[in-house]
Order: C-alpha cells, then structure tokens, then sequence
C-alpha cells in the first residue's frame, strides 16, 4: 500500500476544503457570534483544533495502512475525519451563547464571553468521555442492527445537513458555481481525466476563485472579500497549543451541560458507527472500537487544549474512495489543517477562497452519500432506507421554520400549534419525529428492515428499545427528562406488541406439518 497515490490529489482537495470550510464557520461563530476576542480564538481555539484533528488524521491513516496490510490490498481509504458541523452549531447556540446572553448584562461581555467558553470546553469534554463509552457498546448494536437501517438514517444526513444548505448557496450565485460543479461532476462521477492530470477538486476550487476574483476587480460582484486580505495577514504567526485548566473550571457547572451532552453524545457515536458501516459497504471493513476511541481521545485532548469544538469521523468515506483517495489523502489534510490553525491562516483564506467555489465538493458528498443507502442495501429494503430518512428531514424542516420565524421575532410557541396548523405547518410532530433524529431514524429503519424480512421478533426488540429511548427523550423528544414523549412510547410498545404477535403466529405456521404447511403457502400465494 503505497503512502500517496495520484487520486489522493482529489481526495485532499475535497477533504481539506471541506474541513477547512468548517474551520473558518466555526472561527465565524466564536468571534462573532458569542464574541471571543482574537486571542482565545487564534490563540488557544485554533491551535488545539490544530493537535486534535491532525491525530485523528494520522491515526486513521494508521488504521488504513495496518488493513492494507492485514487483507493485502492496496486499495484501502483511510476514514474522513474533521470538526463535528452539528456540534459546531450546538455548543455555540445551545451552550455558549446562553451563556453569554446570561452573564453579558452582569459581569461585562469579555468576562461573560470567557464564561461561555469554558462551558463549551466542559460541554466537549463530556461529549468525549460518552463517546468513549460508546466505542464498547456500539459494536454490539451494529452487530444486531440492518445495514438498511445505518446507511438509511446516514443518508437523512447528507441529503438535508450536508447537501441542502450547499444547494440553496449555490444557487445563489449560480453562474459561479455551476462551473465548480460541473468540473466536480465530470472529474469524479463520469472519471474524466482533466487536462495536465489536475485533481477535480482542486480544478474547481481554482476555477471558482478565478472567476469570482475576476468579477470582483470588474466590480460585478462582492462575492469574494477582497478588502479583507490586508486585515487578514494581522492574524498571521506562529500559535502553538496551550494546556489550561478552563474545561475543568466549566465542568464545576456541569448538570445543565448534561442535558445537551449525553444525547449528543449517543449521536457522535452513533453517527460514527453508522460511518464505519458505509464504509465496510465501500469495501473497507474497519474496527468500530479503533474509529470511535480516536473520535473520544480527539474531543477530550481538544477540551482540555482549548477547543469547544469535538472532532468526530466524517460522512463521505465512499465518496472519496471512489474518486481515488487512500491514504495520502487523509495525511495530508491533517498536516495542512495543523499547518493553518498554527500559522491563522483561517482568515486569509476565508478572503481570498470564495465560499461558492467550495459548495459543490459537499454537495458532491451528500450525493454520493443518499445514494450508497439503497445501492449498498438489499433492493427489498428501500422502504427502510426512506424510514430511516425521514427523521432527519424533520429535524432540518424544524430547523427552517425556526430560523424564520426567529428572524421575524417569534418563535412557534409564541404563534401556538394550530396558527402554524393552519398555514400547513405540523410543527409538534415535526418536532417529535425529529428529536434525535439519526438515533430516531435507525430504529425505525430498522424495524421496517425486520418486518420486510419478516423477522418480527427482532422488530417488536427494536421497537421496545424505541419506547425506552423516547421515555427518555434520547429520541422524539424536545429534550431530556423522565416521561419526555410518552405518548411515542406508548406508540412504540404497541408496535412491538403487534410484532410479537405477528412473530408468534408465523412461529406457529412455520412448525405445521409438511403438507399442512404446503396448504398454507398455497393459500398465502393464491
């Protein structure tokens, strides 16, 4: 298995701008957001995403090498892996700007602004040690759970969380990105070879940039943010990672923090199996236990470093598998993504790249990602692939809606269910069905995948596992507590009850005599 090969050009280019995309959002969100002056952000955040995620990187590249080298093969690709994008948002809308807002008015907004990073920090670090329980207990769910059911609830991911925003960006400034895409589409879903051998990637990416540069001199457009390069090279300079003791100030908090954490971190590892799982569809079949220590190890390093941000293994391994990415890619991406947190490259380049150049590389993604859950799965187990979606189009629906009525200063418990009823806005289920969605997605996908294979008694224990998880709210619930969506639950039961029920008389068929069974089947058929 050789360390770099020339389809690690395209896998580089399009993981590294993906990661670094998300480098540059989260820097968005913690200057100006919860409003963290430059020198927690470039000084103590960057740098420790610049230890976390490089590990991460070199460790997956380990695990590729040593499966290269235990199956003989030379065409393994090392796991994806960057800062979570939920948990991006999360800590910093549901954690640290609370906490801000809060303590803004009483204490100043620099003291406020430093109180909700350390609760960030003890936020992640609790992510981590979840996660590292997870990595015992995920291989035995992944054992007994449909792969219909894993890549199915993936795929609500991609198509909505990855794909949607991209889309609705893109078509924003359609004239630039349509190059970008068209060049991502012919390079790496019909294996154009592109003039000189450039990477896809990278061809779109420049291509992109060029134009909207070009439009930017003609004064056309604004689309790239040329009177921001000079102030960008002041963050410029070496910013080495630093230990500190924040996390363990904000864990003095910690009870409020649990709330978020601990189903969020059932989603890290959840999402990390689930990942693991389309990989080994791709033909990679690696360790679940290795992938999600090094995504526990990754967030707790990060917390104590300085980073609120967990890092976890990213969707996308197929894609870049079959755009050629092994090894290399992953390497390099680690390297690079030190290199600029290190150097405060982020703001030099969020200047000089325009987004639009990048979208089509995560719209690519999200592609490839939807479609590997019904290629990779048993064609009779479609309906399950589209149960297991639906969660997670709920969860970014509701996400639409609130973003909207907050920006028209409200919000749906404000408006009341039957105002949004009647403009055609079922919020309440909507908000049921998408609590926790990739959790929620997986077990009903795969109780649709049992009773396709009429495997009832299986199903009715995924659905007794759905009611115990919605008693809780781990799933279809607004958040978590005791008795959190009892009615759900009561659904779920009920569900396992008919299963059991279905599975006992099938049981009691299949156990006839021969030629009563034959009377049977010839009944059924007819």
């Amino acid at each position: 298995m050789k360390w770099w090969v020339p389809g690690d050009w395209n896998g580089f280019f399009g993981l590294f701008t993906n990661v670094l995309l998300n480098v540059i959002v989260l820097t968005t969100l913690c200057l100006y957001v919860v409003h963290l002056p430059n020198t927690v952000v470039y000084g103590r955040i960057l740098p420790a995403l610049g230890i976390a995620l490089p590990l991460g990187n070199l460790y997956y590249a380990y695990l590729a090498w040593r499966l290269a080298t235990d199956e003989g093969r030379d065409d393994v690709t090392a796991m994806p892996y960057g800062p979570s994008v939920p948990h991006m948002f999360i800590v910093v809308f549901v954690i640290m700007l609370p906490t801000y807002l809060k303590n803004s008015a009483a204490m100043g907004e620099g003291p406020a602004a430093m109180l909700a990073w350390q609760a960030g920090l003890a936020w992640a670090f609790i992510i981590g040690v979840i996660v590292l329980i997870g990595a015992f207990v995920g291989p035995t769910i992944r054992q007994f759970t449909p792969r219909a059911a894993m890549l199915g609830t993936l795929a609500g991911i991609s198509i909505t969380f990855i794909a949607m925003r991209p889309a609705f960006q893109m078509w924003e400034v359609p004239w630039i990105a349509f190059v970008s895409l068209g060049i991502v589409l012919i390079s790496w879903t019909a294996n154009v070879k592109l003039p000189w051998g450039i990477p896809g990637g990278l061809a779109a990416v420049i291509a992109g940039t060029v134009i909207g540069w070009i439009a930017y001199l003609f004064g056309w457009t604004d689309i790239v943010q040329g009177a921001k390069v000079g102030q960008a090279f002041g963050q410029f300079g070496l910013h080495l990672p630093i230990p500190g003791g924040e996390v363990f100030q904000g864990l003095a908090n910690i009870w409020p923090l649990l709330v978020t954490a601990i189903p969020l971190g059932v989603y890290n590892f959840t999402e990390g199996m689930n990942n693991v799982e389309s990989a080994s569809a791709a033909g990679d079949n690696y360790n679940l236990r290795n992938i999600l220590l090094a995504d526990g190890v990754g967030a707790i390093v990060g917390s104590v470093l300085g980073s609120p941000f967990p890092p976890a293994v990213y969707i996308g391994h197929p894609g870049w598998k079959t755009v050629g990415g092994r090894i290399g890619y992953s390497l390099a991406t680690g390297v690079v993504i030190g290199l600029v947190c290190f150097l405060g490259l982020t703001a030099l380049l969020l200047a000089v790249v325009p987004l639009v150049a990048i979208l089509p590389i995560l719209l690519y993604i999200g592609l490839v990602i939807g479609a590997q859950a019904f290629t990779a799965s048993p064609a009779r187990h479609a309906p399950a692939v589209m149960l297991a979606i639906i969660p997670n189009v709920a969860a970014w629906t509701q996400n639409q809606v609130d973003g909207a009525l907050g920006a028209a200063g409200t919000n749906a418990g404000k408006l009341g269910a039957e105002a949004l009823g009647n403009n055609g806005v079922i919020y309440s289920g909507m908000a049921l069905l998408g609590g926790g969605a990739v959790l929620a997605g997986l077990i009903l996908g795969a109780i649709a995948a049992f009773i396709i294979d009429r495997e009832f008694n299986k199903a009715a224990i995924y659905a007794l596992a759905g009611a115990v998880l919605a008693v809780f709210g781990f799933i279809h619930g607004i958040q978590l507590q005791w008795m959190a969506s009892p009615q759900v639950a009561l659904g779920y039961v009920l569900l396992a009850v008919i299963c059991y029920v279905v599975g006992v008389r099938a049981a009691s068929e299949t156990s006839l005599e021969p030629v009563e069974a034959s009377k049977v089947a010839a009944q059924g058929d007819k």
